[in-house]
């Protein structure tokens, strides 16, 4: 696969969410990604991220949006109930509008507000055309120097300990081939016995040691999926700092606050 040029991406905004979130009830919204932040809703923050980066031609949003989201949106996509339905109902709509040759998605969730056109073009940029899947990670430390004080779920490998990004990149030609694999490992997450049987006991036994390193991770994920998955480094904190809890509401607060020129 050749990389496709610049502007050759589309995006799946993922903005549903469970209709009874309490964080979501609390301020007054039917979902999180309506929250707002900065006065607008956090949606639209990454919405205009995508616009601004150059970098994404069409955007399909998945979810309940507000009239100034609607602008910034080419396919809107009822709400399905659950992420990886989402994500299906999502790269669908894409596809049924035409997709480029090469062209690959975007996905990107709704709940990143402090994310910049810069960081999403560079890490599009920086995709591996080979991949059919990339995953965006964040180093613990780039973290902790960015947003002091956040509250984040990390894996230690040999090369660090890092935390997953709120955004991956996927050829949309082979959704239909690791989707299936994909649920059944979600399916798996609450069942250790079962988790562990996926993943393989060494692989496990490593990652519990601290001795496994990305491409290990990079390719047992990439025989569990059935496609190539490559892992993506990214020295950008806000594409791993999502907004599920007033402190992050209050932390995203801030920085736009600061952000904003006096």
């Amino acid at each position: 696969m050749t990389k496709p040029p610049a502007g050759q991406w589309s995006a799946v905004v993922l903005g549903g969410g469970d209709p009874g979130d309490p964080f979501a009830a609390a301020h007054g919204v039917p979902v999180k990604a309506l929250i707002p932040v900065g006065g607008v809703p956090m949606a639209l923050h990454v919405l205009r991220a995508l616009r601004a980066s150059r970098r994404v031609a069409r955007v399909a949003y998945v979810g309940p949006t507000t009239p100034e989201m609607d602008g910034l949106i080419d396919e809107g996509v009822t709400d399905h109930g659950t992420l990886l339905s989402n994500l299906e109902a999502g790269v669908e709509a894409l596809a049924g509008a035409g997709l480029a040759p090469g062209e690959r998605v975007l996905v990107v969730t709704a709940d990143i507000p402090l994310v910049t056109p810069g960081q999403l073009a560079e890490v599009l940029d920086a995709a591996p055309p080979e991949a059919a899947l990339v995953y965006p990670v964040v180093r613990r430390g780039d973290c902790e120097r960015a947003f002091p004080g956040v509250k984040r779920t990390y894996a230690s490998l040999r090369e660090g300990t890092f935390t997953g990004g709120n955004v991956f990149l996927l050829d949309p030609r082979l959704i239909g081939q690791f989707l299936p694999r994909l649920r059944a490992v979600l399916a798996a997450r609450k069942a250790p016995l079962q988790l562990a049987a996926l993943i393989g006991p060494g692989i496990l036994l490593k990652l519990l040691t601290r001795r496994l390193t990305v491409r290990e991770l990079e390719n047992r994920v990439s025989a569990l999926l059935g496609v190539p998955a490559r892992a993506l480094i990214t020295g950008h904190a806000a594409i791993g700092t999502d907004v599920d809890k007033d402190a992050d509401l209050r932390l995203a607060e801030a920085h736009l606050k600061a952000d904003v020129p006096t």
